[in-house]
């Protein structure tokens, strides 16, 4: 039996896209779903071009009903993926899922991270803190923003004269590249 994925994610899901793409042909593993906040979301359209379904749900599904946690029981979810989501995980799915939701960070963490580091924030405060490097950080999630047990990071060199934008890339490029594969690593410890 294939294990089955959930993409969490609330943009252009740079990195759903990604994971859709390094599992498509996968005999062990299955995107089942990609669930958003965001109905304008880029990522929806992602998942369409992938024909993986989708999920649009509001703050009071998520956080004041079981239903998100009864979707993915039903579809038999073995990992949730956090792919640029920006909402607090709630305590019912962090229950149901322990050890098996997994976020990545633009930052080495513990550094840059908790509320409202994300994105271009994160990136920005690298900047201003004059840092000589930048990074990634995947990480398991618990009940506090970037928080949860690291499972790998990886670094980058900054440039005196790199822009946001130079910075962004070269982020962006060390998720692309490793975000898949630990996820799949992760997946093959998971017992079906």
């Amino acid at each position: 039996m294939k294990k089955r994925v959930a993409i969490f994610a609330s943009g252009s899901g740079s990195n759903a896209q990604k994971l859709m793409e390094h599992f498509k042909n996968s005999p062990e593993v299955e995107i089942a779903l990609v669930l958003t906040n965001n109905p304008d979301a880029y990522v929806l359209q992602r998942a369409d071009n992938f024909e993986i379904p989708s999920h649009i749900f509001d703050k009071n599904e998520f956080y004041k009903t079981d239903h998100i946690v009864e979707l993915l029981k039903n579809l038999d979810i073995d990992l949730i993926v956090l792919a640029g989501f920006l909402w607090l995980i709630p305590k019912s799915l962090i229950h149901e899922y322990p050890g098996r939701i997994v976020n990545i960070h633009p930052a080495i963490l513990p550094k840059f991270g908790g509320k409202g580091m994300y994105g271009d924030h994160v990136h920005l405060a690298v900047m201003d803190a004059k840092e000589p490097e930048g990074g990634i950080t995947i990480h398991y999630v618990n009940e506090n923003y970037d928080e949860g047990e690291y499972i790998y990071q990886a670094k980058y060199r900054i440039d005196k004269d790199d822009n946001l934008e130079m910075i962004k890339f070269k982020g962006q490029q060390l998720e692309h590249l490793h975000y898949p594969r630990v996820v799949e690593s992760i997946l093959k410890k998971i017992r079906k």
